[in-house]
């Protein structure tokens, strides 16, 4: 396999995989399932404007943007940019560590 970060995605069919192999006892669709309500809660939480923290792997903090001035970066004309949500990720220490050390590497 090529060493290729920029082109190595992981899916959600991957980590349905992963939780089926890993943590047994579950069938693929039990599975699947579970990796959906991970998902679901997540979305649920930021919604309603929570952050998420995972401990040892970083935080998920919706942030809501105020309209500003921006220009197109075509014409130069001024536009108006929307205000917006946007989430944002910041990393654990823990995590920063492990991926500089390359502990990341795939069994």
């Amino acid at each position: 396999m090529a060493n290729d970060t920029k082109e190595r995605r992981t899916t959600k069919f991957e980590l349905v995989q992963a939780v089926y192999q890993k943590l047994g006892g579950f069938s693929k669709k039990e599975s699947a399932d579970l990796v959906d309500l991970i998902f679901e809660l997540m979305k649920e939480t930021l919604g309603r404007g929570e952050h998420i923290k995972i401990s040892g792997f970083g935080n998920f903090v919706l942030r809501d943007k105020r309209e500003r001035q921006g220009r197109n970066p075509q014409t130069g004309d001024p536009i108006v940019i929307s205000s917006r949500r946007v989430l944002t990720f910041k990393p654990s220490q823990l995590l920063k560590q492990a991926l500089n050390a390359g502990d990341t590497t795939p069994e």
